[in-house]
């Protein structure tokens, strides 16, 4: 008879990472760290660790406040969130701010929603630091389009329905509707297509893709405020997703047929959100 017992879990389990070998964060750095689509949970040990040694968080509208309430008192807390139809910071001006911080000598925690170089506009910040001469640590985090599609119990791969996918922006710089895209090509290029920040456009969004022969059965789900208590869903298809109105935002969409894995895989309800981690 083979098994293995199990040692008892030590109280303040955390305590095992007091001094594990972390990376410094040097003063004049800047990582550049993603917090995940929602519960505070959903974080890496380095994002953690960044939280407990920065001197100054600059943060996006879709980093939750118990997330940030996790850094100790006293670290300064700068808001550089972009929203689609509100007053945002330029892109420009966030990634200036970045650099004058850390030329200052500042440990600098940029700390972005899902993650950085998914639609992040990391790929920008990052490229700005190296031009200007100032360290940078790239700490990946869950994307929407992976962990919070996982929270509504949608699969964005089954090896019965899909082997490739596509992930999408809902916008470009000048924030229309992509004009770069090869919409026939994007329409049969997978299966199953993640949209990022896609709601606003998301009439044109599927217009296009229906005329690019897309059928209109196809399934379609919004995922709205993803790893939160509120969470929400909306199934559809893609001839009417584009009717819809009054979608809560932030919303991740997902057209393709693995959100019919929902009517199994539908975990997070019920008193499970009752967590504030995730």
């Amino acid at each position: 008879m083979f098994g293995w017992i199990r040692k008892p879990r030590p109280r303040g389990h955390f305590a095992a990472l007091d001094g594990a070998d972390f990376p410094a964060m040097e003063p004049g750095s800047v990582w550049l760290v993603g917090a995940g689509p929602g519960g505070p949970g959903l974080v890496s040990l380095l994002a953690y660790h960044a939280l407990g040694q920065a001197d100054v968080i600059v943060h996006d509208a879709l980093v939750s406040q118990d997330l940030l309430d996790l850094a100790p008192r006293g670290v300064k807390r700068l808001y550089a969130g972009k929203r689609g139809g509100k007053p945002s910071p330029k892109q420009a001006d966030i990634s200036l701010q970045l650099i004058e911080l850390a030329q200052v000598g500042k440990r600098v925690l940029r700390l972005k929603g899902g993650d950085p170089f998914m639609f992040g506009r990391g790929g920008e910040e990052a490229g700005a630091l190296a031009r200007a001469g100032v360290p940078f640590r790239i700490v990946p985090g869950i994307s929407s389009g992976l962990g919070g599609l996982a929270y509504a119990g949608i699969p964005i791969t089954h090896r019965d329905t899909n082997q490739s996918v596509l992930f999408l922006t809902g916008h470009d710089e000048s924030g229309a509707v992509p004009h770069g895209v090869d919409w026939p090509a994007v329409a049969h290029a997978a299966p199953v297509i993640v949209m990022f920040m896609a709601v606003k456009h998301l009439g044109s969004i599927c217009e296009r893709l229906l005329a690019a022969g897309r059928d209109g059965a196809d399934r379609v789900a919004i995922v709205s405020h993803a790893a939160t208590p509120e969470q929400s869903m909306i199934e559809t298809t893609l001839a009417e997703a584009g009717s819809l109105t009054d979608v809560p935002t932030p919303a991740i969409v997902v057209l393709g047929p693995v959100s019919a894995y929902r009517e199994t895989l539908d975990w997070y309800v019920g008193t499970v959100r009752s967590h504030v981690f995730g």
